[in-house]
């Protein structure tokens, strides 16, 4: 049996991800229906409710981990090529963050219906904690690392002081280089 991933399927799926990210970059998450996202993609209902038997919850549950991937994706490309852990850490919060603040859709919908993209966003958490942790783990590797923790429990508490800084900041500033080394140093990697 293969594995390979059916291209038509794929790129069907792509195109009702971006009908819908357009759909709730419109109207927001709460008015975007199944009609209208079969409408902007030019598919049938049957053809959305076929990919996604769950629905209008289970479309929007997909938009928000699609779009999540692709910000971590291009996080992750922006960020490679640092000289060393501590700098590639302070560049994923500060690009992160500053990526979030610029995100239109993303802060409109936080500002009209926090609560949706929220409950949404809690089901996506463990997934996009494993997507920074894989990306982290090759860097943290030849780090010495203290005898009590391992490879994987240092890359969850990173990927988890990652994503908290990304999404709030605190009292840092995170424009500013020389607190976010100061984060990154003191706070994040302080046991090094």
């Amino acid at each position: 049996m293969s594995s390979a991933v059916d291209p038509q399927k794929s790129s069907v799926f792509e195109k009702i991800m971006e009908a819908t990210f357009e759909c709730v970059s419109r109207n927001g998450l709460s008015r975007t229906t199944v009609e209208e996202v079969a409408q902007q993609s030019r598919l049938s209902r049957a053809t959305i409710y076929r990919h996604f038997p769950g629905g209008r919850d289970q479309l929007l549950q997909s938009v928000v981990a699609w779009e999540a991937a692709r910000f971590f994706a291009r996080l992750a490309t922006d960020i490679s090529g640092a000289d060393d852990v501590p700098t590639l850490i302070e560049r994923a919060i500060t690009l992160g963050q500053m990526a979030v603040e610029n995100h239109q859709v993303l802060q409109r919908v936080l500002q009209t219906e926090p609560e949706v993209f929220i409950r949404l966003f809690t089901f996506e958490g463990d997934r996009i904690l494993r997507l920074i942790r894989g990306f982290l783990m090759p860097y943290l590797a030849g780090l010495r690392l203290p005898d009590e923790m391992s490879l994987q429990a240092c890359a969850d508490y990173v990927a988890r002081m990652i994503l908290s800084h990304i999404t709030a900041p605190g009292g840092w500033d995170l424009g500013d280089p020389a607190q976010v080394r100061e984060l990154v140093r003191s706070q994040i990697l302080s046991w090094m």
